[in-house]
């Protein structure tokens, strides 16, 4: 009974303290901190001295130990993280049935399709619903600040592009989920396949990912010709949809849900950047999905790794008591 109880509550992650890097952490530390004793030590007796002793004039003085205090005070802020250093062993075979795992937002944040390349933007959410989660676990969040129409219609076509790619990566075991990289790259991701079969595939998905880059730029080039291009990206309403434009058969791989987020932007509002837009995106987010756990991405990012999300869904469940749990950025 005890040993079937203790395979039943392995651990999913271990916690290493190395003894050796604590000791000498410490003692640098404090010596450090001695030696920044006898410099403030050293800096405030100048201002006790007689006025006739000293030829170096007060002001520079001052400045010189004003930023010294000043480099004292972030070196001694860094220290937290040195005073008991901590590896961590995560065991994602250890984890359970997918449908016990929580559930991860993803939020991927763009501010203007005239300075962030759609196509690479778009890279960033393809590769973010290729993530090796359950897809009913995974929730896809694009953030457009500008309330831009390009990116709206670029993020329709990333979802048409990516009903082919994201059953293409988990099929053939990919480990590049990003489309740009992969088909960029002069090595072959193939998982454990070879053959024609899987070449086949490949040539098929790198003529779609050609549709759609020529696609996305066909759109911003619209948009830079037409009156579009006069969008005020600082007075614009709000925009919340749900980009599911093809329904899945029963046939057919679950896909992550995707949502585009315009937040409204007025003149006579603060909009205080991208932490608004998190903002919006928690308030918004909470009504439809309301995950746990969120994963923030910038528009220019992806996962090295699609099983990335499984090491976090580890650290995750290692948390046993849920109830008193809030939304936390991972």
């Amino acid at each position: 009974m005890e040993q079937s109880s203790m395979e039943k509550y392995v651990p999913l992650h271990v916690c290493h303290v190395n003894k050796t890097s604590i000791i000498i952490n410490r003692a640098h530390a404090f010596l450090h901190f001695i030696a920044i004793l006898f410099l403030i030590h050293y800096r405030l007796s100048f201002f006790f001295q007689h006025p006739k002793n000293t030829t170096i004039p007060t002001l520079p003085w001052l400045l010189i130990f004003v930023s010294e205090l000043l480099l004292s005070l972030a070196w001694l802020f860094t220290q937290s993280y040195r005073w008991r250093p901590v590896t961590r062993t995560v065991f994602p075979e250890r984890l359970p049935a997918d449908d016990k795992l929580p559930a991860i937002d993803v939020f991927i944040c763009t501010a203007d399709p005239n300075k962030e390349p759609s196509v690479e933007v778009m890279n960033t959410v393809i590769s973010a619903m290729a993530l090796a989660y359950p897809p009913e676990k995974l929730h896809v969040y694009v953030s457009d600040d500008a309330g831009s129409d390009v990116t709206l219609r670029c993020t329709k076509e990333a979802w048409n592009f990516a009903r082919y790619w994201v059953p293409f990566c988990r099929k053939y075991d990919l480990v590049t989920a990003c489309p740009d990289v992969y088909f960029s790259s002069s090595e072959v991701d193939s998982g454990d396949f070879e053959g024609s079969e899987f070449k086949a595939a490949r040539t098929k998905m790198e003529e779609k990912y050609e549709v759609l880059k020529q696609r996305i730029r066909r759109i911003v080039q619209q948009h830079s010709t037409t009156g579009d291009a006069l969008h005020n990206t600082r007075d614009h309403p709000s925009i919340i949809e749900v980009i599911n434009e093809h329904p899945e058969e029963e046939d057919e791989v679950k896909m992550p849900l995707l949502v585009y987020v315009s937040r409204e932007k007025r003149p006579s509002h603060h909009h205080n950047f991208k932490a608004g837009a998190l903002n919006v995106l928690l308030r918004v987010s909470t009504m439809i999905s309301n995950s746990p756990f969120i994963l923030m991405l910038d528009c220019d990012m992806y996962c090295n790794d699609p099983t990335s999300t499984r090491y976090f869904g580890t650290v995750l469940m290692a948390s046993e008591d849920q109830r008193y749990q809030v939304r936390t950025f991972i």
